[in-house]
C-alpha cells in the first residue's frame, strides 16, 4: 500500500480546493414556458455578475417578463411585469463592456438606457452574434454591453420564447403576445 507524504496530500487538497472555487457559478432561470441554464463570468464582469446574484438572491426577477422579444437578434427581461408596470431596480453598475468579451450567440449581457453607466437589473441574451453590441469606443453609441455570461443549457427555451409574435403595447415595441414570466432565478449546486 502506498503512502502519501503529508506535503503531497496538502498539494492534493489545494489542488482539488482550487479548481472547485475556480469553477464559474450557474444559475437557473425559470419561467413559465421552461427553465435554462446559464454559466456566469465573475473573473472578466465581476460587477454584473455580483448585481444580477444579488437581484437573484433577493428574488426581484420573480413575477418579472422577458418584454422584448427581437427575433434574431435577442431577448429581454428582468424590469416589468405583465402589465408593463417597471419594478425599482437599486442603482445603476459600471458598465464592463470593455471585458473584451463579444456579444455573440446565447451570451447575457447587462441592458442599459441612454447612457453608458445606466445598467440595472435588466439583462439579455443574445440570439444572434450581435457585433454591433460590443464595445468598440467610448462614446454612448460605442461603449457597447457588457457580457457577464452564457446560456450552457436549455437554448431550446430561449429560442422558444425568441419565437413568440411581439406587438407594442404600452408604448412599448418588440413586446411578446403572451406573457414569458420568470418564476425564479436560482444558483445551481456544483455536481
Amino acid at each position: 500500500m502506498m503512502r502519501m507524504s503529508a506535503l503531497a496530500i496538502a498539494c492534493l487538497t489545494a489542488l482539488f480546493a482550487s479548481s472547485a472555487a475556480a469553477e464559474n457559478p450557474v444559475v437557473e432561470i425559470t419561467t413559465n414556458l421552461g427553465a435554462f441554464r446559464a454559466e456566469l463570468y465573475p473573473d472578466s464582469s465581476p460587477l454584473a455578475v455580483e448585481n444580477f446574484l444579488e437581484y437573484a438572491e433577493d428574488g426581484f426577477y420573480e413575477g418579472m417578463i422577458f418584454h422584448r422579444i427581437r427575433k434574431g437578434t435577442l431577448i429581454q427581461g428582468g424590469g416589468f411585469n405583465w402589465g408593463l408596470q417597471q419594478k425599482k431596480p437599486r442603482k445603476p453598475i459600471k458598465n464592463e463592456a470593455q471585458n473584451r468579451i463579444k456579444n455573440e450567440k446565447w451570451t447575457l449581457a447587462v441592458a442599459r438606457s441612454g447612457g453608458i453607466h445606466s445598467g440595472t437589473a435588466q439583462f439579455f441574451i443574445n440570439t444572434n452574434d450581435n457585433r454591433d453590441f460590443d464595445h468598440s469606443g467610448m462614446s454612448v453609441t460605442k461603449f457597447g454591453y457588457a457580457v457577464f455570461g452564457k446560456v450552457i443549457d436549455g437554448m431550446d427555451i430561449v429560442t422558444a420564447i425568441e419565437n413568440i409574435k411581439t406587438t407594442e403595447r404600452g408604448g412599448m415595441r418588440d413586446v411578446p403576445t403572451v406573457p414569458v414570466i420568470i418564476t425564479g432565478v436560482h444558483l445551481v449546486e456544483p455536481e
